[in-house]
């Protein structure tokens, strides 16, 4: 019943949180150090520091297997977990992200115009994953199709640290615009199609018609993403309260296997 409930939630709302769950809050403990020390690790940062020094992005860095483990950690069990195995199948991740935001992100740097900046500050730099942004243009073309986005904190922290933020119900605005240029398309020709204009206005209206809301979640805790879900990182606030270390949580954004058909017009 709590499999179905969530899977709704998912199909309505764009997005689900799963209670704490001694399984995933294991594998949280287990994972914890290495995540501290990858994010920590000078090689690492000097791929993966961005704004100022205010977020590591840390894309695929952590060292586990499809079931999710690490180091001879235990793999990824709980209600979460039998969510996604529900709607897609036995678990096939990719390698974890490990996100980490520090006091002051997003600072400006320089390196992002002015613009960009303030749509990261004001909008949290929302975006839909799995459209990226090509050439010096800056179009976007489907390369990305992932299943879902699954995170999972690894430290406690505050509403003000950074919370990652939804607007909820804008996967059915986003699946609508994407669907009025792509199902009149052969799917083999969807990842060379420009869906620049389509997904700037789409984003337009979900920032109109959709609650922003933020998710915030302890270790033990996890929250599933729609696919098509807009969402972005809030700036870090006046009264965050996180470990020194900053705030880390590790996102699984497994790619859809077969058909680019289901992650369109899959069945949530």
């Amino acid at each position: 019943m709590a499999v179905a409930a969530k899977i709704e939630a998912l199909r309505t709302a764009g997005w689900a949180k799963f209670s704490a769950d001694a399984d995933l809050e294991a594998w949280a403990a287990h994972v914890a150090p290495i995540a501290v020390a990858l994010s920590q690790d000078p090689s690492h940062r000097a791929d993966w520091l961005r704004h100022g020094g205010t977020w590591f992005a840390g894309v695929n860095i952590l060292c586990n297997d499809a079931q999710g483990r690490v180091q001879q950690g235990p793999k990824l069990r709980g209600v979460v977990i039998d969510c996604l195995t529900a709607a897609h199948g036995p678990m096939s991740l990719d390698r974890g992200q490990i996100s980490v935001t520090y006091p002051g992100y997003p600072a400006f740097d320089g390196l992002e115009s002015t613009a960009a900046h303030r749509y990261r500050v004001k909008r949290a730099a929302a975006h839909v994953d799995g459209l990226l942004a090509t050439g010096p243009e800056r179009r976007r073309f489907l390369h990305e199709p992932h299943q879902y986005v699954l995170g999972i904190p690894l430290g406690r922290s505050n509403a003000e640290t950074s919370p990652l933020v939804i607007w909820e119900g804008s996967h059915r605005i986003i699946r609508a615009a994407f669907k009025s240029v792509l199902d009149s398309m052969p799917v083999a020709q969807w990842g060379a199609i420009d869906l620049t204009d389509i997904y700037h206005q789409a984003r337009k209206d979900c920032f109109e018609q959709c609650p922003r809301k933020s998710i915030l979640a302890q270790p033990g805790e996890s929250y599933v993403l729609h696919r098509l879900a807009l969402h972005g990182i809030a700036p870090w606030g006046a009264r965050a309260q996180a470990p020194p270390e900053g705030r880390i949580v590790v996102y699984f954004r497994p790619q859809a296997q077969g058909s680019l058909d289901d992650w369109l017009n899959g069945d949530y």
